[in-house]
Parts: structure tokens; sequence; C-alpha cells
């Protein structure tokens, strides 16, 4: 009786023990913090990208971890770019090119980055527009809150003539941050934060501005005084070396005539600085909230935006280009007992090694399907050689290959433009002609996608939603519901 009693207990002892080790080994395993901030570009302090930028959390945060100053999308656009990032499926891979192409029904088996956490014991929470709000994957969150609607300008702004130009649209508004969708956003994931012993958790924010329109509190345009605004210094024949098929992309008669047409050139540079404060200031309250939680000392923060911005580089305005402005984008790590506060890393990297790298960091397993490869290497070493240069598809058949120096574009009819940035940072001189580079352009060329896959279909909805929009416009006026 004696020897089955003590057996017992034993045995009890071991179950007992085993389910601590577990428990134990579940609340070791890392959480993420993953930011986006939509059409921020690399103006942000720590990147330098603009002399009066003032973003002082997303710089704190920079600061912690490792900074990709060389970082870039997969695509130009919200939709192919936040799609390939969150399958881990390249737009040459998928057909996704598009802000107008529905990914899901063109990757219906594609597990997604939340979703693989989800898949593996994670908690998969998140707020704010992750994926493109017309195609938000509700299926790959266990609780999601969906952006809402901001307070309106009044009507004195939204009739003023500077504050808009054409599509391009801004505008003080009177109203509090309490008031604006990115603050409950970020209140969203404050409040999870702030809720003890949490299971492992893959928690997602994300922040709508700098995206269009420009409309943030007025305190915001106040740090930006009109009369102190430097622009970008744009050469007038900088697009005379440019083939066809890059002018027609710029598109100089369209946004950027209008621009100059309406003397906007300086409201509209106000206008996205003081969205990019905003946006900064709710960054700054997550972070707030991470650092004052049980967490902090056991969560990787990502914060990344889906691509860049032109302000009229190029005679450019929006995304929607292969050149540096619309492709580099931010993007920063901080992965405790991993990366070194204050790092950074030059090497030319794209959005699609994010997933691989996030799986290897929480010793997840890394789908086949995927397109990208680890950066913990980097994260550990930030000055090692990284061989594979940065991929960026803007349309079938369209690319442009960043590595470490150079910039290679071609474009479908075979037009291409090389950027040297060694010697020229704002792809001022295309060398795309001169033979002295022909080697140059091979070796880049090799990254170039052997596969295109075909346009995957686009919404036809689009349409029909454009002219319901414009039926409703000359009734009553409407409450705004979520930014797209």
């Amino acid at each position: 009786m004696g020897r089955a009693l003590l057996g017992l207990m034993l045995l009890l002892s071991l179950i007992l023990c085993g389910k601590t080790r577990s428990e134990a080994a579940e609340t070791e395993r890392p959480n993420v913090l993953f930011i986006a901030v939509d059409d921020l570009n690399d103006w942000i302090s720590c990147l330098g990208g603009h002399p009066d930028c003032k973003t002082p959390n997303i710089d704190r945060l920079a600061s912690r971890g490792l900074l990709f100053t060389n970082s870039h999308c997969a695509a130009p656009a919200c939709n192919p770019s936040r799609a390939a990032l969150l399958t881990g499926i390249r737009p040459s891979s998928s057909g996704v090119y598009l802000n107008s192409q529905p990914w899901r029904p063109a990757m219906q088996d594609a597990v997604t980055l939340p979703q693989h956490f989800r898949n593996h014991g994670y908690q998969s929470i998140g707020s704010g527009k992750i994926f493109h709000g017309r195609y938000n994957d509700y299926g790959s969150w266990d609780d999601y809150l969906k952006q809402t609607g901001d307070p309106q300008p009044t009507q004195a702004v939204l009739k003023d003539p500077h504050s808009r130009a054409g599509t391009i649209i801004w505008g003080v508004l009177d109203a509090q941050d309490q008031e604006m969708s990115d603050y409950k956003m970020a209140n969203y994931a404050i409040d999870f934060l702030s809720k003890p012993d949490q299971k492992p958790f893959f928690l997602a924010c994300g922040i709508y501005r700098p995206h269009m329109p420009w409309q943030v509190p007025r305190k915001y345009y106040d740090m930006y005084p009109l009369d102190k605004i430097q622009l970008p210094n744009i050469p007038e024949h900088d697009l005379d070396d440019i083939p066809p098929a890059g002018v027609r992309m710029a598109k100089p008669g369209g946004d950027h005539a209008k621009i100059l047409k309406t003397e906007n050139w300086r409201y509209a540079v106000q206008a996205y600085l003081a969205s990019i404060a905003f946006a900064d200031v709710q960054v700054g309250r997550v972070l707030d909230a991470l650092d004052a939680s049980p967490y902090a000392k056991n969560t990787i923060v990502v914060l990344w935006g889906d691509h860049g911005w032109h302000l009229g580089e190029k005679k450019h305005w929006r995304k929607f280009s292969l050149w540096e402005e619309a492709t580099r984008a931010p993007l920063m790590m901080v992965v405790p007992g991993v990366t070194q506060a204050g790092t950074k890393c030059d090497q030319a990297v794209d959005f699609m090694n994010i997933y691989p790298t996030l799986c290897e960091l929480c010793e997840l397993p890394r789908g086949e399907h995927l397109d990208g490869l680890s950066m913990v290497s980097l994260l550990k070493d930030p000055a090692q050689t990284w061989e594979r240069p940065a991929l960026t598809t803007h349309g079938r058949l369209n690319h442009a290959v960043r590595g470490n120096r150079y910039r290679l574009i071609r474009y479908q009819n075979g037009d291409e433009e090389l950027y040297d940035h060694s010697q020229d940072p704002m792809e001022w001189k295309n060398l795309a002609d001169n033979p002295q580079y022909a080697e140059t352009k091979q070796r880049l060329a090799k990254w170039f996608p052997a596969k295109n896959a075909p346009d995957a279909p686009h919404d036809a909805s689009l349409g029909q939603g454009k002219k319901k929009k414009q039926k409703q416009g000359k009734g009553k006026s409407k409450k705004k519901s979520a930014q797209p």
C-alpha cells in the first residue's frame, strides 16, 4: 500500500511538474506588437527625409532597436502592399497588383500572418487599418476593431481653395484628438495591454494618418508654420531623361499641375507634416502603454509603413510609382535579447521578409509558400552582407530592384531607368542608356521575378460604389463612414 501511494504521488508530481513547465514555456513565448502607419514615407526624423519633420515617438522606438534605413514595400499601393506583407506572397506570385483587386479570392488558401500566429496558440487581436480597409480578413482575428470616421472640417475649410487641389485633400480640424479614429484604434491596443495574464499575443494596431484626407486637429498644423515650410527640391527638367513609360507613371499633367496652378504646394506639405505629427502621437501612446504593461520585456515591436509618398518629386504625387519616394518606407524592429539599442541596417530589404522573420523569432513553422527570407541574422548583425535586394512591383511586369547602391526599373514595354544612390540619392540622373553600366543592369536584372502571374480579377463593385457615392453627394450630407 505504501509503495502504491508513493508511486501515485510521484505520478501526480510529474504531471503537475509537466503542466507547470508547459505553462512556463507558454508564458515565455514572445508577444508581438505590430504597428502599421498608412502612407508614411521616409520624412520621419530618424530617416532624415525632411528637415522639418518631427516624430519623437517613432524616433524613440527606432532608438530602442534596429532601424532599417533602406527598406522597401512589395508594391506602392495599399492593397497589394499589405496583402503581400500579410500573406508572404509577392504580387508577381499572386496577381494582386493594384488596389482594385481583392486579394482573398486570388489567394483562397493563403494563411495570413495573424492567422498563422492564431493557429499556433497566440491571440490575434487587431484594430484600424491592417489589411486594406475594403478587403479586411476577419477570419484572421480573434477580435478586431474596425476604424471609424473622423470629424468633418467646417464649411469654411471645405470651401477653402487652399485645402485641396483636385483630389489631393487636406484641412484643419477644430476637434480634439479623442474624436479621431486613430486615437480610438490606439485606445483599443492600450486597453488590451493594460490587462494582466494574457496568453501570448499578436497585437496589430493600424494608424490611418498620414493617409488622405490630411485633416487633423489644428495644433498639429500649428507645429509647422506655413512661412517656414521647406518644399522638396525638384529640378525643372527632372523628367527629361525618363522614358515614356516612366513619364506616364509620373503623370506630371495631373496632380502636380493642379498643385502648382492652385499655388497649394506649401499648404499640402504642411498638411502632410501635420498628419505625420498626429500619427506619431498615437504611436507614442501605444508605446507608453506597452512600457507600463507586464509585457514590456517580452514583446517584439515592429513598426512599418505600407509604402512611401511623393509630394512633387518627379512631378508626381501619391504613391503609385517605382521611384525611391514611393517604394521606401519605415521599418524598425525591437526584439528583446536580439537587437541592440540604437542600431541601423543599411542593407536593402523589402517587406516580404517580415513574415518569415517573425516566424523564426517566435519559433513558429515557416510556411513553404513564403516569398521572403528571415532577417534574424541582420537583427543580430546589421553589418553583415545581405545578398538579396529589395523588389517592388507596380502593375504586372513593372518592377524596381533596389540594391545597396543602385535602383533598376524595368517597365512592361522594356523601358528602363538606373540610378546610382551613392552619387544621386534623389534619382535625378537616369544611367540606363550608359553602356558603362551594362554589367550593373545585368546583375540587378537577375532579381526580376521569373513568374509574373496574370492579373487577379478586379472588384466589379467599385464602379457601382463610385456612382452611388456621386448620387448621394447630390442630396443631403451623410455622416462620414470609415475611410477606405
